[in-house]
């Protein structure tokens, strides 16, 4: 997406650099009212939002509608935060209810805009039920909320798009969104793909390791599937399809392994600093957790693309393809050395935000040094604009997503609708975990169809997480399985983003890329039940030996069950392979 007029570029450039600057002077000032960042955050995006895309005729004065009146109405709350403080979520007039539903229309918009109408659809039913569920009967009807109480909470006070989500929005995704687009600004781009093709290039089936390696690594960065498998796919789908690989399998390992990155530690596409504001667990208690069952499923996709290879005798890289080893050693220090100042800064004892903010500033430098370690001013200014423009479109639909998520769970908290379907879900099930495992294993599917993945695990886990932890399991064992299915959709038919991304690269029928798809990324699907039926593997801290043991356990499972789905030959031998993996997986110690 280009702005509407070349001319312009440098104002884009500027407005994404403001926004850097804006977030890392929240790190870095202290603290900041909640009732003035967050509506700053939004007004920074209103503008990407609205008028970056080319537009024309009415479109063009609609465009500009939203983002002047959107824009004051933000700035209106920021100059007024302390009057409204004192009015606890309460309307005091017109003018104010006019700034209600002014801002409520321009997130519900914003989404429409970034994502399309499955999530304002739902944002906008949510606030209908808001407003007129005292007139639905029975169980699911409320005693109602005055209108100025209930715009007032979701527009003027911290309950509803000014909520902790939107929080999360600012202080940490932004954040992230902001070091990735330095990373990939510069040489670290390159250098997960040398590092990968050096490790795995030279193996059976190398290409399409090299697409595991590096999609891990640079999807943890992106946090988004679909960006993951545009940016790295361009290298590695090409050098498959060069190698001979059937074009369903190339265009399947890239949309699998760059789904897989948003589940890979030590950021997990922010994900994972998204369970710590949600969950009050620990950074460092989140990523351990989650580094097995991460280790578990790249496992499951390489076995997966090793039996592909034996299969369709796919080849290694050639020896000119891969990467020298001082090309290696050089350009994975533009990763390594900003990913080791982050993880340094953090485990000694500040927040994430900080040393991401920290590494952010350790990145911006290294861009001013090139690929042969040459210092080089006029390339790095370039690479920096490249930033700029990249972080302010990544933050402002990212911001998009959450601002209007942030309406769904406001309207739950006031309206006591998540309780309610709490108490449905414990009702369906009987009182027995897997029925509501079940129930909100599809919920996590469905929704995430619509939704991006971080609002479908924010949604589902807000309605469906406390009925799970009355059912006795633990509250970061709930997160991680939501986490985990939320990320279904990537691969899922019919509505498959990866899937859809990658296909269309390569020229082949997304239905039979999907088919693979979901063959090499079974343990998407596997993995989260051998959470529930193996919780030791959840807490390799307190618990190494058992944790490993069914780390073990679960790998010999998706082993047997990923020979059977892609094997070919000997159907006895696969039809034996899938019972022991399924057994192995559901019975526990």
């Amino acid at each position: 997406m280009k702005p509407f007029l070349k001319s312009t570029r440098s104002i884009w450039i500027g407005l994404g650099a403001l926004s850097i600057i804006f977030h890392l002077w929240l790190i870095f000032s202290g603290l900041v009212p909640n009732l003035v960042s967050r509506p700053l955050h939004m007004a920074l995006v209103i503008p990407w939002v609205f008028l970056f895309k080319p537009s024309v005729g009415l479109w063009r004065v609609c465009d500009w509608g939203f983002t002047l009146v959107g824009s004051a109405a933000c700035f209106w709350v920021v100059a007024n935060h302390n009057l409204l403080l004192d009015q606890y979520g309460y309307l005091a007039n017109d003018f104010q209810t006019v700034i209600a539903v002014i801002l409520l229309i321009t997130v519900l918009e914003m989404a429409r805009r970034s994502i399309g109408w499955p999530l304002p659809l739902l944002a906008l039913a949510a606030l209908l039920y808001g407003l007129f569920g005292n007139y639905v009967p029975g169980e699911f009807g409320h005693s109602g909320t005055p209108l100025a109480s209930f715009l007032g909470t979701m527009t003027i006070a911290e309950g509803g798009i000014w909520g902790t989500l939107t929080g999360v929005s600012v202080s940490i995704v932004a954040i992230f969104v902001i070091f990735g687009a330095m990373l990939n600004a510069g040489e670290a781009g390159a250098g997960f793909m040398n590092v990968a093709s050096y490790v795995a290039g030279r193996l059976r089936g190398g290409a399409a390791k090299v697409s595991v390696l590096s999609s891990a690594l640079f999807g943890s960065i992106s946090g988004s599937a679909s960006a993951n498998v545009a940016s790295t796919g361009m290298v590695t789908l090409p050098a498959m399809v060069t190698l001979g690989y059937p074009k369903r399998i190339a265009a399947a390992v890239e949309a699998v392994a760059s789904s897989g990155g948003q589940i890979m530690p030590p950021l997990m596409g922010a994900g994972a600093f998204v369970m710590v504001e949600l969950t009050g667990i620990p950074y460092s208690s989140i990523i351990i957790a989650a580094s097995l069952p991460a280790l578990l499923f790249f496992f499951a996709v390489w076995f997966g693309v090793d039996i592909y290879a034996v299969r369709y005798g796919l080849k290694p890289m050639d020896d000119a393809a891969r990467p020298a080893a001082r090309t290696v050693l050089i350009t994975a220090c533009f990763f390594l050395v900003p990913f080791s100042t982050l993880l340094i800064v953090m485990f000694h004892g500040f927040t994430p935000q900080y040393a991401a903010a920290v590494a952010i500033l350790v990145a911006a430098g290294l861009l001013f040094v090139d690929g042969k370690l040459k210092f080089d001013a006029v390339v790095a200014v370039r690479k920096l604009c490249a930033a700029s423009l990249t972080a302010g479109k990544q933050i402002a639909m990212i911001a998009s997503i959450i601002l209007c998520a942030s309406i769904v769970i406001g309207v739950l908290s006031i309206t006591g609708l998540g309780i309610k379907v709490t108490s449905l879900i414990l009702s369906f099930s009987g009182g027995r975990i897997w029925p509501a495992l079940l129930l909100t294993a599809l919920a996590c599917l469905f929704l995430g169809m619509e939704v991006p993945t971080t609002a479908a695990y924010v949604i589902c886990v807000s309605v469906a997480g406390p009925a799970l932890i009355d059912l006795g399991l633990a509250p970061l064992t709930v997160h991680l399985f939501i986490f985990w299915y939320a990320l279904l959709s990537t691969i899922t038919p019919p509505v498959c983003g990866g899937v859809f991304i990658a296909a269309g690269m390569v020229g082949e029928n997304w239905g039979k890329v999907a088919l693979t798809a979901m063959s090499l990324g079974i343990g998407l699907y596997l993995i989260p039940i051998g959470m529930i039926v193996h919780p030791h593997l959840l807490t390799i801290d307190s618990t190494p030996v058992l944790s490993l043991l069914a780390f073990a356990k679960i790998l010999v499972s998706l082993a047997a069950v990923s020979y059977a789905i892609i094997g070919q030959k000997h159907l006895a031998k696969r039809v034996s392979c899938l019972a022991v993996g399924v057994g192995l997986l559901v019975v526990g110690f």
